[in-house]
């Protein structure tokens, strides 16, 4: 049987027990239809992945009992994706497959030309636990609420880069932009600021420009939509900066996970 993977805020040790939430419990019993016993992997973003079995409480309660720890915990990239919001469906693409492009926060951003006045960030928050569960990240990224551009850049941290997606062909080549940066700039923490369907507005894009580690760069000659143009840029960043650099680590055959829908 596969391991059914998790995330949970508990702390994470050897011979403890970890309680599973309400919704945890229905999806394994009910959807999953795990018996007492079924193996199971938790995750925590702090102490590593674990494996666990699962152990009733009573009708609806059951609680995942601890053996040994699989992975520890490792590094990853410190990246942020600073986006637009954009209609449901799409805002809840973006955070899933942020999450498994190795996004570290997710932070939605208000712009002038943003079309989408309210996001939820509880049900983003949900879309990027179940992609982390499904990807065997080790962490899931953080959801920050929505915050004006204007604040976000007002604030911004000292040593932090930022990419900014230039859709009016002012900046260089995404790749040769990258590449010419030198080796402190490609170790640095980055943040990644991806305008709305209607772009920045030009007030928006001095603003951005006036921060001290800016990188301008330009994502092709195709106009892009919002949620296209972020996972675009974050992969670029990822294959020329990020983790896509290591090896690919290989997963032995008992490893292998089923994926956890709440």
């Amino acid at each position: 049987m596969s391991a059914a993977r998790l995330f949970v805020e508990a702390d994470l040790a050897a011979g403890g027990e970890v309680p599973l939430d309400e919704a945890q419990v229905h999806y394994l019993r009910h959807v999953m239809r795990r018996p007492d016993g079924a193996p199971l992997l938790l995750f925590n973003g702090r102490d590593g992945e674990w494996r666990g079995t699962l152990s009733a409480r009573g009708k609806k309660a059951a609680v995942a009992e601890l053996g040994e720890r699989t992975r520890a915990q490792a590094p990853e990239p410190d990246v942020w994706l600073c986006f637009a919001p954009v209609k449901r469906a799409r805002i809840d693409y973006i955070a899933e497959k942020a999450t498994e492009l190795g996004a570290s926060v997710l932070q939605p951003v208000v712009t002038h030309h943003t079309a989408v006045d309210r996001v939820n960030v509880g049900r983003l928050r949900a879309n990027a636990i179940e992609a982390a569960e499904q990807t065997e990240r080790l962490t899931v990224p953080e959801v920050r609420d929505s915050v004006d551009l204007a604040r976000l850049l007002e604030s911004w941290p000292e040593g932090r880069r930022l990419m900014m997606c230039d859709e009016t062909g002012g900046g260089q080549p995404i790749t040769e932009a990258l590449l010419q940066l030198d080796d402190a700039a490609r170790a640095a923490p980055w943040a990644i600021v991806i305008g709305p369907e209607g772009g920045f507005a030009e007030v928006e894009l001095q603003a951005l420009r006036r921060i001290k580690d800016v990188t301008s760069v330009g994502l092709g000659p195709r106009i892009l939509r919002a949620d296209t143009a972020a996972l675009a840029a974050l992969a670029c960043w990822q294959a020329l900066l990020g983790d896509w650099r290591r090896p690919t680590p290989r997963l032995s055959g008992d490893y292998r996970t089923s994926k956890v829908t709440l």
